[in-house]
Order: structure tokens, then sequence, then C-alpha cells
């Protein structure tokens, strides 16, 4: 057990009145991601959030984890602590839901998820983020209800369009689920929408014609890559007010020891790169008893500081496993203007090089946009 103190610290959560701890928790682990965790081994893992951060403890989670495994664990756990619901937080990435399985193991994802009993499949639209809503709502369980929601990994749907006309209808049904989930805030039934994706040029795209309140990072503002791009793409999200959520910040676990980097094996003949840049992050070997400890290396300061959730101004690492995320979103320095409309185009260089030129467009279609855009909070 966690002999420390909570951590009490509450950061906002952008503009959504939401204070939250800084460090948030993942819950694929909950779904049997890469391996099967028996009940008491799950049961563990959801004490020791309690235990090391003050209440409300937020869990991000998904229908696609373990297909409905994670959510419906996470009931059952909060049940068995007998959490009270107003001590969680919880996220739901809608997009996928439960489906049954018809053959030796899930068709989405194979490999990765282990002891399942069901398959899922993906819908994005804004029938099917209704219906990945309702069911995430049954799986969990009363008294538990996200009050966080946004469309799962919309990066990856888009990435497997055909051409620029597929691509263009795959981003016309991310844009109409994000007026299901915009129906679902102005109803009260959630608290916030928000975007998560390891693309963040396409959070950024998306941004220009949604209103979010945050957006969740994936495996692209590390301690490995962080981009200028991205960092002033961060920058401007503070200024318009959205919260942050950085997650897999040391490359899913990779850099401090994990054998997955961006949820892929690296190869250290075919990525020597990336296993040199972990080594010199590693700490130097201990020296023998009864020597001065040597002074320490840079890579060791830097391990370090990077524990300690100091790195830039706008977002905080997250802690030591790839299931876990830090949130954090500043005050806007006095001397800054906040963006008079979310509709406003970013003022940031629009894609990188080496990606077909229909794969990241600078506008949406008109029609979509004109559907989208809303009024900024101070004109509402």
């Amino acid at each position: 057990m966690n002999s420390m103190e909570p951590l009490r610290e509450k950061r906002p959560l952008g503009d959504t009145g939401l204070l939250i701890p800084p460090i948030i928790f993942g819950s694929s682990a909950l779904g049997n991601l890469y391996r099967e965790l028996s009940f008491d081994e799950k049961r563990s893992i959801a004490a020791q959030w309690f235990a090391t951060v003050e209440e409300p403890v937020v869990v991000d989670s998904a229908g696609k984890y373990g297909a409905g495994l994670a959510l419906e664990t996470l009931g059952r756990l909060f049940r068995d602590l007998r959490v009270a619901p107003e001590a969680v937080v919880i996220s739901n990435k809608l997009g996928w839901k439960r489906a049954p399985l018809r053959g030796a193991e899930p068709t989405f994802e194979p490999g990765v998820w282990k002891g399942l009993a069901y398959d899922a499949e993906q819908t994005i639209s804004p029938a099917g983020i209704r219906e990945c809503w309702e069911q995430g709502c049954e799986l969990l369980g009363e008294p538990y209800r996200p009050a966080l929601a946004s469309v799962h990994d919309p990066d990856e749907d888009l990435g497997a369009a055909s051409g620029p006309s597929d691509r263009a209808r795959r981003l016309e049904d991310i844009i109409g689920a994000y007026r299901a989930l915009e129906e679902l805030k102005a109803s009260g039934e959630i608290r916030a929408v928000g975007l998560g994706a390891k693309d963040w040029r396409v959070i950024r795209e998306i941004a220009e014609v949604v209103n979010l309140d945050w957006v969740m990072l994936a495996c692209s503002l590390t301690v490995h890559t962080h981009p200028a791009e991205l960092l002033a793409f961060v920058e401007s999200l503070v200024g318009s007010g959205v919260g942050i959520i950085n997650s897999a910040v040391f490359n899913a676990g990779f850099l401090i020891g994990g054998e997955y980097y961006d949820y892929r094996k690296p190869d250290p003949n075919a990525d020597p790169g990336l296993f040199l840049w972990r080594g010199a992050l590693s700490p130097p070997p201990a020296p023998p008893r009864g020597t001065p400890a040597p002074r320490p290396r840079a890579s060791s300061r830097i391990r370090a500081s990077c524990a300690r959730f100091p790195l830039t101004r706008t977002t905080a690492p997250a802690a030591t496993t790839p299931s876990t995320y830090a949130a954090r979103s500043p005050p806007l320095p006095a001397d800054q203007p906040r963006r008079a409309s979310r509709s406003q185009p970013l003022a940031t260089p629009r894609i990188a090089p080496r990606v077909p030129a229909w794969a990241y467009p600078g506008r949406v279609s008109a029609m979509a946009a004109r559907a989208l855009v809303k009024p900024s909070r101070a004109a509402r």
C-alpha cells in the first residue's frame, strides 16, 4: 500500500468548472491490455488511485478497452470499494461498442487484448455515439455515470480512409458525432466534451470547427518528442480556455523501461536510436558500498525533474506508467487576449511534410463548418 499522503493539489480543467488532481488514471489494463489480470489485481490498482490523489479521482476509459470490459470492471470495482459517485470523475471515449465474439479472439486489434468474451465494432456517427454512450452507462452500472465524453481516436478513423472523398465522408461522421455529444452536454448528461488522439494535427483540424472543452494528447507531447508546432498549438488551446490532458508522455512507457513505444514493439536493430535515447535517460549504476556516490548525470536529473511534473507552462507529464495521465490548464496571462470565438482558425502552421495532400485538408467542408461552429462562451 502507499504510505505517502495523497496528492491534494487541484487544477482547473480549462473552463469546464471542474477542479481535478494533476494525475489522471487510465484503465486499459482493466480491459486486459497485453495480459489478463485477475479481479484482485485490478482491485489493488483501483485502490491505489484513491491512495495516490485526493478525491475526486479522475479515470479515463473507453468502450474499446477490452470490448467494454474496462468500463464493466470499473463499475464493479467502485461498488466493491464503496466509492461514492461524487468521489470519481469518469471520462468515456466513445466510438466503439461491444459486439458478440464470433471467433477465437476479437477482430479489433488482434493479439492486443487478452481473455475477452466479446468483440468490439467501431461506430462513429450521431446515432452511433448515442448508442456507445448508452452502452457505456449500462456497463458501468448505477450509480456511476461519465462526466466527460469524447470521440475515440478520430485520427485512426481518418487515417484508414481510402482517398480524399472517403476521408471527407469520415470527417462529416466525426463532426456529426460531436453534435450528439453537444446534445448530451446541453441536456446535462455530461459536463464537458473533449477529443483525444495520437495525431495532434487531427485535433487541431477538428478544433477549428468543434467547440471543445478539453483535449487529450496521446504519445505526441512527450519527453522524447515535443515539436515547436505542437507547443504553439497547445498554447493556443490554453488561450481559448481548453483544458489539456497529456497522455503517454513517456511514449506509452517505453522511455522508462516498457516494451512498447507508442503501442508498438520496437526492434533494437531497426530502431537503434530509440534504445540509445532511452539508455541516456537511465540512471548510472549504484557505486560499490563505502564509496562516495558520483555526481548525478544530466540524464538522472532529467528523470528526477520529469517525475515532478514541471516540464512546460501548459502541460505536465504523467506518472510513470503507460496507463496514467496528467492534466494541467494554467490561467492565461493577463497580457494574452483570448480568442473571440472557437470558430476562428488557429494561428499555427498547417501540416507536416510527407503527408498526402488530402490527408490533412486546411478546412472541413463549408456545410460541416456551418453546422458545428458555435459562439464563444462570452456570447452565449
